[in-house]
């Protein structure tokens, strides 16, 4: 089972930031949040903060598990489980380096993007409200 961590961000206007795979990408042009494999020997938390460094130019200052989920896409041999972090970064602004697009968007419009299906679960809790990123950091 492959371990794949991924960072839920919300700005103070409560929009979180999607990233949109590229067209060369698996799974192209569908939406997840910033995040990664987990390296052999890596720690998750660890994994986190290089996987944004590496995808958003950002330095990662504080994050909490929201959530887990075990996924298995039909066109590939591994199973994967998929950390979910509520997190925060220093720097004021976002440099992206590995997405088609991204955006800042409201948990209620969450619905209107095509996101990997091993996000779903996580997308209905944030667009429900169920899960509040920002409030289990205590910010």
């Amino acid at each position: 089972m492959r371990i794949v961590v991924a960072a839920v961000i919300e700005r103070q206007d409560r929009r979180l930031l999607i990233g949109q795979r590229r067209k060369l990408d698996t799974s192209p042009l569908k939406w997840e949040f910033p995040g990664g494999k987990v390296r052999d020997g890596e720690d998750p938390e660890a994994a986190l903060a290089r996987e944004l460094r590496e995808e958003l130019g950002v330095t990662l200052a504080k994050c909490v598990e929201i959530g887990r989920v075990r996924h298995q896409y039909p066109d590939h041999g591994e199973g994967l489980e998929i950390r979910f972090y509520s997190a925060a970064f220093s720097e004021a602004e976002i440099a992206p380096a590995c997405f088609e697009q991204v955006a800042w968007v409201l948990p209620k419009e969450l619905g209107g993007y095509d996101f990997l299906a091993a996000n779903a679960e996580l997308v209905a809790n944030l667009a429900t409200g169920r899960i509040k990123p920002a409030q289990v950091l205590g910010m």
